[in-house]
């Protein structure tokens, strides 16, 4: 089953991310804001992977000072979708 999920992050420029899940598997991911070129490299990157595997990759990740970063950001909406999906099982 195919979702599509929206998420505004916090502490980064991009203001809302929305990703497309297929079985476990990130089929797409847009960005709204932020640094359109490394968002584009972002989205490319983790087409295709399982949403633990991003998790695991990009969670904790900062950018500069910030205690947070746009990959962080998509790491913690694919966390809030995991425990979402979790709580209706």
């Amino acid at each position: 089953m195919t979702e599509v999920l929206q998420y505004r992050t916090s502490g980064t420029c991009c203001q809302m991310m929305q990703v497309k899940v297929t079985d476990g598997i990130i089929d797409d991911v847009d960005f709204f804001g932020g640094c359109n070129g490394n968002l584009k490299g972002i989205k490319s990157l983790v087409k295709g992977m399982k949403i633990d595997d991003v998790i695991e990759k990009l969670q904790g990740i900062q950018c500069g000072a910030k205690t947070t970063s746009c990959p962080d950001q998509l790491a913690q909406c694919l966390i809030a979708y995991k425990s979402n999906v979790m709580a209706k099982h």
